[in-house]
């Protein structure tokens, strides 16, 4: 059963521009220039019941406005999208109760006040029963390991505690859609990792179906089977991430082990090479071409060992936003379609 049904789905902006220099200040003051900003262009999108989606794209390829969209933060350009049946952007209470929105850089617990006090207040809002409120709040604090913190303001919190924090308060009137906008942004590996599994673990119990962005790569992995791409506006890619490796990313990585400790001086024909530490050479081979030139170097040097790998999958997702925004720039949207089309 499809939860988020998004269809042509536009939003643009109309964006004052302004010229530097006094002459052209005064100008502006009775002849202004406007230029319009596409920031989602048409994307169709359904995220079935108890997914986790990761929604991934470079800065401003639309990631964000699209979970604005959803959440009726802001209304479209044109274009329908419905989540658990309802129209987001009618704002009804019936919907704003079954969904959450955390964005990593933004706050909706109050600084001053320790975060039981926030918490109170969502139970307000919400109308949850007291014994309810209280189990989820007490299951939650448990899993993320902040109950002993309830107490203390907001500000005097680290980063990584102020995130828990958020996603407790978001969570506490038990939503059937997550929308999750950079969770883990600026927190340290052990802090990313804390809110990773939390993540995982919750959507395994709960089945809630959630919509993530992130630039880290490790999120992604660990939490989501299917990746979303968006660039310039538009879906590029919807799929798994082996799907991505296979289709992006064109070459393997293959590390080798000399028998002999010497490392020859003719690999650079063989592929390229990206680190040579006698005996251990690491390069990249084209994927394709994997078995011809590993027969090829047993041939003619001696191996002890052979390992070959996908390249981090960092650097695939680089270098497909890359493509995909020089050729969104170049040919607009019929050249987005090219790419999706492989």
């Amino acid at each position: 059963m499809a939860v988020v049904e998004i269809e042509s789905l536009t939003k643009s902006y109309r964006v004052y521009h302004k010229a530097e220099g006094l002459a052209a200040s005064l100008a502006g003051l009775f002849h202004r220039r406007y230029r319009d900003v596409h920031a989602v262009r048409g994307i169709n999108l359904t995220v079935e019941a108890g997914e986790l989606v990761a929604f991934l794209g470079p800065n401003g390829a639309g990631k964000t406005t699209t979970l604005k969209l959803l959440s009726g933060v802001i209304n479209p350009t044109s274009g329908t999208a419905r989540v658990l049946g309802h129209v987001p952007w009618r704002r009804e209470n019936a919907y704003r109760r079954r969904f959450a929105l955390v964005m990593g850089q933004k706050n909706q617990l109050w600084w001053d006040l320790p975060a039981a006090e926030s918490f109170r207040l969502h139970q307000q809002i919400y109308r949850i029963d007291r014994d309810q409120y209280e189990r989820t709040r007490d299951e939650l604090t448990s899993l993320l390991s902040v109950r002993q913190l309830l107490s203390q303001p907001v500000r005097e919190l680290s980063l990584g505690e102020r995130m828990k924090m958020e996603l407790i308060a978001a969570l506490l009137h038990s939503p059937e859609v997550l929308f999750l906008d950079e969770p883990t942004i600026g927190l340290d590996v052990v802090a990313q990792y804390n809110i990773q599994q939390f993540l995982k673990h919750y959507q395994q119990q709960r089945g809630i179906t959630t919509l993530l962005t992130s630039h880290y790569m490790k999120d992604v992995a660990a939490l989501c089977r299917r990746v979303v791409i968006i660039a310039q506006g538009q879906i590029i890619f919807d799929g798994s991430l082996d799907e991505i490796i296979g289709r992006f990313g064109g070459r393997k990585v293959v590390t080798l082990l000399f028998s002999n400790g010497h490392i020859p001086g003719d690999l650079r024909a063989y592929g390229e090479v990206l680190s040579a530490e006698p005996p251990r050479v690491k390069m990249l081979v084209a994927r394709n071409a994997v078995t011809a030139t590993l027969s090829r170097l047993l041939e003619h040097h001696p191996l002890e060992d052979v390992s070959v790998e996908d390249p981090p999958l960092e650097e695939v997702i680089a270098d497909v936003f890359s493509k995909a925004e020089d050729i969104g720039r170049r040919s607009g949207a019929e050249a987005a379609g090219r790419l999706v089309g492989g």
